[in-house]
């Protein structure tokens, strides 16, 4: 794992609406991380789960296609997300944003800033009081 490259990335709810938040998201998105780990050896690192946006760090092996396992993660939390009644609405912003860290230095500047996204937006008075974040696999640069 450790000579696999390491994606930082960002994807949003379309038009920003905000039910990621939640704890039966939350749950399927750690769920999807560990099967991925189990099943691919798809390494989800450190993330987390804003009302509308997430943000992760992921590494996977040579034949890892990140936009593949990207949609694959959203459909799955879409469904978690609730029933989408009627039509399905667009649900996800298209694409997403995703950068190829270069160094543990880049990666830990990216997550003090993304962990305290909860704090700036309001959220919670403390990173660490958030509940919708955490880290499923030790992804170590150093």
């Amino acid at each position: 794992m450790r000579d696999n490259p390491v994606w930082f990335v960002t994807f949003c709810t379309h038009r920003r609406q905000k039910w990621l938040a939640r704890a039966n998201v939350h749950r399927a998105f750690i769920d999807f991380a560990q099967r991925a780990l189990e099943n691919s050896g798809i390494s989800v690192g450190r993330y987390v789960i804003m009302p509308d946006h997430l943000h992760l760090f992921v590494t996977g092996g040579q034949d890892f296609i990140l936009g593949r396992w990207v949609s694959m993660l959203k459909q799955v939390l879409a469904k978690a997300g609730g029933d989408w009644p009627g039509k399905t609405p667009r649900i996800w912003q298209e694409g997403f944003f995703d950068h190829l860290l270069r160094n543990d230095e880049s990666m830990s500047q990216k997550w003090d800033y993304i962990r305290a996204n909860p704090v700036r937006a309001g959220l919670a008075t403390n990173a660490d009081d958030w509940p919708y974040q955490g880290e499923i696999v030790v992804i170590d640069r150093a």
